[in-house]
């Protein structure tokens, strides 16, 4: 059962909901906003909070039955397969798996004391990754924040990530752009909106946080797995989108932005590798993935590639899977996986080798 992501309807409103609770992840009234010019624009939605998985619920609400949705395997299990059902497929026999019952925030259900409780609410405090992202399109992120690796970490309360809309921080008849100093094509995007917004997302924060700040920008250089694993680290990411024909200059005088780029080419803005910080960076927390998945990753050793991979059938369209992984033998098998490694590797640095 997929997330269904309900899009902008006569009412303006914006819902992703979890894969299997169907809790609301991002949900909000959408507003109508002013364009860059300061005319409302109601065929765009803009300034899309995301909702904060880490608040506390107060324990009446994880009680009461009519606020908190079944959880356990078996109520899983039974909900997509009444949604085969419904579908007109046929449902699967799976086997039952008694467990504990998750409450609405997803922890075994228990009644800890205050003390308790105070401990766990600043243990996920300092586990969680705080992500900021500055951006004029914060709804090309709603989508992506509720689905996969991503929405699993924002669910299970890894990761936060919060949109902060330029133009909300623009004051009335003031632009988020404006035509560069010295003549030339396109525009630049403002110091005042930007450094507003960064403002915003360091508020309240402590001196000693680990944090780092980024500029999305063609100029950058090229953002590597290194990064992500530092990043991973961090207790707060701010990401500031880059668009048109850059940011003004001297916000890097007034913040400590590193420049981050996805190659040597353009894109025409700074939320696609936005995008692709956030889930390289999300992936590698602990608990979004198996450990054992990120430690067999590509770069995860370095430069060395991960070995090719082969599954079902043995045999398509006169392609075979190579006998040794058919084999059984495991020593082998490990064998011809760190050799096709090392051989993929060497291509890579030199693919007329």
């Amino acid at each position: 059962m997929r997330e269904r992501i309900g899009l902008v309807g006569p009412d303006r409103g914006l819902v992703v909901l979890d894969r299997l609770g169907q809790l609301a992840v991002l949900e909000a009234q959408v507003p109508q906003v002013r364009h860059r010019g300061c005319e409302p624009r109601v065929e765009r939605e803009r300034g899309i909070p995301v909702a904060d998985r880490s608040r506390a619920i107060p324990e009446t609400q994880v009680r009461d039955p009519a606020l908190v949705v079944d959880a356990s395997p078996l109520a899983i299990v039974a909900r997509l397969a009444q949604a085969r059902v419904e579908r007109g497929e046929r449902p699967r026999r799976v086997a039952a798996i008694e467990k504990p019952d998750r409450s609405l925030e997803g922890g075994p259900r228990s009644n800890p004391s205050g003390e308790e409780s105070a401990q766990r609410e600043r243990h996920d405090a300092a586990d969680m990754l705080n992500v900021e992202i500055v951006t004029l399109f914060p709804e090309m992120f709603a989508p992506f924040i509720g689905l996969s690796i991503v929405g699993r970490a924002v669910e299970r309360g890894l990761v936060a990530v919060r949109l902060h809309h330029v133009l909300d921080f623009c004051a009335d008849g003031e632009r988020a752009d404006a035509p560069p100093y010295g003549g030339g094509p396109g525009m630049v995007m403002r110091l005042e909106p930007l450094s507003r917004a960064i403002d915003t997302s360091l508020a309240g924060t402590p001196p000693s946080e680990r944090r780092a700040l980024v500029l999305t920008s063609a100029a950058g250089r090229r953002f590597v797995q290194a990064d992500a694993v530092r990043f991973a680290g961090l207790d707060r990411l701010v990401i500031v989108c880059g668009r048109y024909e850059g940011v003004d200059e001297r916000l890097s005088a007034l913040y400590p932005l590193e420049e981050l780029s996805l190659g040597d080419f353009v894109l025409t803005g700074g939320e696609i590798p936005a995008l692709v910080l956030l889930d390289a960076t999300a992936r590698l927390l602990s608990g979004a993935i198996r450990p054992e998945s990120a430690a067999a990753d590509s770069f995860a050793e370095g430069d060395v590639l991960d070995h090719p991979a082969y599954t079902r059938p043995p045999s398509f369209r006169g392609v075979e899977v190579p006998p040794v992984l058919l084999s059984g033998d495991h020593a082998k098998i490990a064998a011809w996986r760190r050799e096709q490694s090392r051989a993929r590797t060497v291509r890579r640095r030199d693919p007329e080798g």
